[in-house]
């Protein structure tokens, strides 16, 4: 995190929540003004709060689960928390992209695979212009 997000996270930010990556959700403290449009309306607000994630170790994207991304992106409003941040039970766990990690996957036959690369099996035929 650069000094910058910290000084700003440490005047304006209001923590919300956090994953179970041990990520950080913060919001600004002070809200856009609300304005009413016409009068026995409802104010709306014409501009958005502002939203940021502090991420427990190297920044990276993918190691935001989606409920917390829609948080983010102003896709849901309300902070989720509980059962919410949890998922639905048919869900997966969220794993963050693993690519050019040692945990990445490796399919079989892949030359960073450990061992060897299996043997062609007689079915492959080389095409040949005529």
């Amino acid at each position: 995190m650069s000094i910058g997000t910290r000084l700003f996270t440490w005047l304006r930010g209001e923590q919300v929540g956090s994953d179970g990556f041990g990520n950080r959700y913060y919001r600004e403290r002070r809200r856009p003004p609300a304005r009413a449009l016409e009068a026995g309306k409802r104010p709306v607000s014409l501009a958005r709060e502002k939203r940021w994630v502090v991420y427990a170790g190297e920044a990276d994207g993918s190691k935001v689960p989606p409920v917390w991304h829609a948080w983010l992106h102003h896709t849901i409003q309300e902070v989720p928390t509980g059962e919410a941040a949890q998922g639905y039970a048919w869900q997966k766990p969220h794993v963050p992209n693993l690519t050019g990690t040692p945990l990445a996957y490796r399919p079989p036959g892949s030359l960073l695979a450990e061992g060897k690369r299996p043997k062609a099996t007689g079915d492959y035929e080389p095409w040949r212009p005529s």
